[in-house]
């Protein structure tokens, strides 16, 4: 029988809480302070902590230190409010494997302990996503992704549908806007299907000429055009078995998605210059951040195609959306620029949580890791402050343009920033910006920006 101990200084709570948990056939055992807690787990093995982040003595993360310090791996679940977060997201990196909101839901806390049992008894180390290097990669059919999920009501169903969809082998279109994490949604679909041990193969469907699309998607052999010196295997035969990723879908050409709709319903592809048919047996999962329905009214994309790669459809929520889980993303984030940059910078200062929460993100998830990593190597002290902020953020902005050029002294910097925000994306830094197109090329031009 698993045994788990409670430690919280709400009498009440504590002995409603045993009685719930030893219904469903857990062995509970409670203590008031951390004192208490440390005899408790001095004198017996317990399966897993529940711990509250206030207590009369210390805080649960005295009580993990003194438990890393005497190298107990017992699983920790700190409970704690909202108004708590950051502390909460301390103790996670203090080895905490998770915390839960008070006052507590009993299903969410009976999932996360059974995820945490399960988790104790041995799993695959995560390991973080592969940078995009091409217009089509395979990723590694081992390992997990490094990612956090939110808390909010908009993450929580996201990842909800994900669960659902993910064992199956429906056709899964990702919708959201630029920078909400569609790649890691498709990832994630394919980490937790029957497919997870193949290749997960991402094409990157605006990065791919005209005149190239039939060989990136079906290979070519050598000597088929000019250029072709060597054989080469396409996206849908490297994807055999496993998931092909096409990103950004609406941006095929019309004669492309004729060619990439009669591979879907003959699952078979033909090589160019080949002579010959090769079987592939793929799951699709396509993303876009444009109005598919509205581009088929236009006749720039085939409702056959659609309703081909739309047998489910999963809208990836912004970031603004979603505004409660930004200072958990910002911890994350934080932690990956702590290690990239080598730096040790604890958290965020209280009003930096204040700016970073108010602020409307419409570059979403890229934009934040962005102003992230920028602030750790800015900041001196042992916290970001306000003032490592861009300014747009640290002003309080929230406008949905907030790179705009309103300082002709500063304007090469915001169009550097923009770019980088937008991961290079020229169309979406010319929105952070507020320009059009045709503008920010001229301006790159006059700055000698590649």
């Amino acid at each position: 029988m698993e045994r788990i101990l409670i430690v919280d200084d709400d009498i009440t709570f504590a002995l409603m809480l045993r009685t719930w948990l030893s219904k469903r056939g857990f062995e509970v055992a409670t203590a008031s302070t951390v004192a208490a807690a440390r005899t408790s787990l001095a004198d017996g093995a317990f399966s897993l902590v529940l711990c509250d982040m206030r207590l009369p003595d210390e805080d649960g993360i005295a009580l993990l230190q003194w438990m890393a310090g005497e190298g107990f791996e017992t699983p920790v679940i700190v409970m704690t409010s909202y108004a708590e977060i950051q502390n909460a997201v301390r103790c996670m990196k203090l080895g905490a494997r998770d915390y839960v909101s008070k006052p507590v839901n009993p299903d969410e806390l009976l999932k996360k302990i059974r995820e945490a049992l399960e988790i104790s008894d041995g799993a695959v180390a995560a390991e973080p996503k592969p940078a995009r290097k091409s217009t089509s990669k395979v990723s590694a059919p081992t390992g997990r992704l490094d990612y956090i999920e939110g808390r909010s009501d908009a993450s929580r169903r996201l990842y909800e549908y994900i669960r659902l969809v993910a064992p199956t082998n429906m056709s899964v279109l990702v919708n959201g806007a630029s920078g909400t994490g569609k790649e890691h949604v498709a990832q994630l679909i394919h980490q937790n299907s029957k497919r997870a041990g193949k290749p997960f193969v991402a094409v990157d469907c605006g990065a791919i000429p005209r005149e190239l699309a039939a060989s990136e998607f079906f290979g070519h052999v050598k000597g088929s055009f000019t250029g072709a010196v060597s054989d080469k295997m396409g996206a849908f035969e490297a994807a055999d078995g496993g998931t092909l990723f096409l990103d950004e879908v609406g941006n095929l050409t019309y004669e492309t998605q004729v060619q990439l709709l009669r591979a879907l319903q003959e699952r078979r592809i033909r090589p160019v210059g080949g002579n010959r048919e090769i079987p592939v047996d793929i799951r699709l999962v396509a993303a876009t951040n444009e109005d598919l329905e509205a581009a088929i009214a236009r006749g720039t994309f085939r409702a056959d195609l659609y309703h081909r790669i739309n047998s489910f459809t999963l809208r990836v929520p912004s970031l603004r959306e979603r505004r409660e889980d930004i200072p958990l993303f910002a911890d994350f984030f934080l932690d990956q620029a702590n290690r990239e940059l080598d730096k040790r910078i604890v958290g965020f200062e209280a009003a930096a949580v204040k700016a970073l929460s108010a602020y409307d993100w419409p570059g979403n998830l890229r934009q934040l890791k962005n102003t992230v990593m920028s602030a750790t190597l800015l900041a001196a002290g042992e916290y970001i402050a306000v003032s490592d902020l861009p300014r747009e953020i640290s002003e309080g902005s929230g406008s949905s343009a907030p790179l705009s050029l309103h300082d002709p002294v500063s304007e090469e910097e915001q169009i550097r920033r923009a770019l980088a925000v937008a991961g290079g994306n020229k169309s979406q830094a010319a929105k952070l910006l507020g320009i059009d197109r045709k503008t920010l090329y001229n301006k790159l031009r006059l700055y000698g920006i590649e």
